[in-house]
């Protein structure tokens, strides 16, 4: 069978090339998986005068996305059955994109159109950790993918100004700009193959393509049996760790440019500083997924980040103004660095690519449902305190909380699918076929 015959030099340069493309693919998805939210998050000052938006609708919109994040967090499985993984991130990626245009250039449509932008982003997100698992990628590809991540929401929130001084003041057009780029990596995530597909068997019977590389692509996703997620403590603890570190994400990159004005900034320089927070963590979301591939560093880093995090928050409260480029810097280091493990621990405490995918649907699903909460509560705390002392030691105490989860989580058991027959590794999901 062409599928069982020794591997050759050619064999394998062609696998190689295969592994980086889709790298390439993933990352440039990852990138496009953030700016639908840190740009509104920049420009949140504008958007009463630009669209129209009730000042008390703010809070929600900031909420919006991260709950549409924990509703669609199945789809993107359900969407891998039926079209295989590749083709499922590409379809989410062009809804993306259409949802970017209609929800600024469609009157009425800012909210409905960002719940489904966050959505889109969700479907393709989920499958992200599968695709990693299955081409044997390891902590460089799950932290390449999480820097992308973070890069796509320094770009997203730091350009968004520029873009629109370009443009003529045009806002609308500065927010609809990154459905470009989102075709584009819809584009190259489903690119078909260049060669005939050839029957082959993939592992667990399930029916396969085999590309020119000769690599399995499995052409559906199949379903698995035995011990529910719900009932595996390793994947309540992931969840939680996750939920909890997005939680802070969003509540922080929504309300941290507001709170740097009330501080006496200018609105371009807290927005600046808005893009500083995720730029500064770009290093640490590449490293964070490499150090945890070290069993003994995982031990202590899960746990430790949390208290990283609510030290760091206290800093850029009770830092003077002139500190806060330091002060915001630090504290994207350490958030960064905990989506970082996120994205990590749905990898390393999986058994396979089908426990993994199923571990990412339910960590990203739930956990982002638990995030939702933080722009609402980041808010209602701020208007019913009248300060942000309150919201600011809020948010540090469930840090402390993010350090039990990341504690819980690499101390247990691998989670699994718990399928009948062993995942294979060896099996790259569909990306490029």
């Amino acid at each position: 069978m062409d599928a069982a015959r020794p591997p050759t030099s050619a064999n394998k340069t062609s696998d190689g090339t295969v592994a980086v493309w889709v790298l390439a693919a993933l990352i440039l998805v990852s990138i496009n998986l953030r700016p639908a939210v840190t740009t509104v998050a920049g420009v949140m000052g504008q958007l009463q005068a630009a669209f129209g938006v009730d000042a008390r609708l703010l809070p929600v919109l900031g909420a919006l996305p991260v709950l549409a994040f924990g509703i669609s967090a199945p789809c993107g499985p359900w969407l891998a059955g039926k079209l295989g993984a590749g083709r499922a991130v590409a379809a989410a990626l062009m809804v993306l994109a259409a949802a970017l245009v209609i929800r600024v250039l469609v009157p009425g449509m800012l909210l409905p159109g960002t719940f489904l932008a966050g959505s889109s982003i969700m479907a393709a997100s989920v499958m992200v950790p599968q695709i990693v698992k299955a081409n044997r990628g390891g902590g460089w590809w799950t932290g390449l993918c999480t820097m992308g991540f973070g890069l796509g929401a320094a770009l997203g929130a730091g350009l968004v100004q520029p873009l629109q001084d370009a443009l003529g003041g045009s806002l609308s057009g500065a927010l609809a700009f990154w459905a470009v780029p989102a075709l584009l990596a819809a584009f190259l995530i489903g690119r078909p193959g260049s060669g005939p597909a050839k029957p082959a068997t993939a592992g667990q019977g399930t029916p396969a393509k085999q590309g020119a590389s000769g690599v399995l692509l499995p052409s559906r996703m199949p379903l698995s049996s035995g011990v529910p997620l719900r009932r595996q403590r390793t994947a309540w603890a992931v969840t939680a760790f996750f939920g909890l570190q997005a939680m802070l994400y969003f509540a922080i990159t929504s309300w941290l440019s507001v709170y740097l004005v009330s501080r006496g900034l200018e609105p371009d320089a807290g927005a600046g500083l808005l893009a500083w927070f995720s730029v500064a963590g770009l290093p640490a979301s590449l490293l964070a997924p490499v150090l945890a591939a070290r069993p003994a560093v995982l031990k202590l880093m899960a746990p430790a980040l949390g208290m990283l995090v609510a030290a760091a928050l206290l800093g850029v409260l009770m830092a003077p103004a002139e500190l806060q480029f330091l002060m915001v810097g630090l504290l994207g280091i350490v958030q960064s660095a905990g989506f970082g493990l996120g994205m990590a621990l749905i990898v390393l405490r999986s058994a396979g690519p089908r426990s993994a995918g199923g571990l990412s649907a339910m960590s990203q699903g739930l956990g982002f449902a638990l995030a939702s909460l933080g722009p609402l509560g980041a808010g209602f705390l701020h208007e019913w305190s009248g300060g942000w002392e309150v919201p600011f030691w809020v948010l540090s105490a469930e840090a402390v909380l993010l350090a039990v989860a990341g504690y819980l989580a690499v101390r247990g058991p691998l989670v699994s699918a718990g399928a009948a027959h062993p995942e294979r590794l060896g099996e790259p999901a569909d990306v490029g076929r």
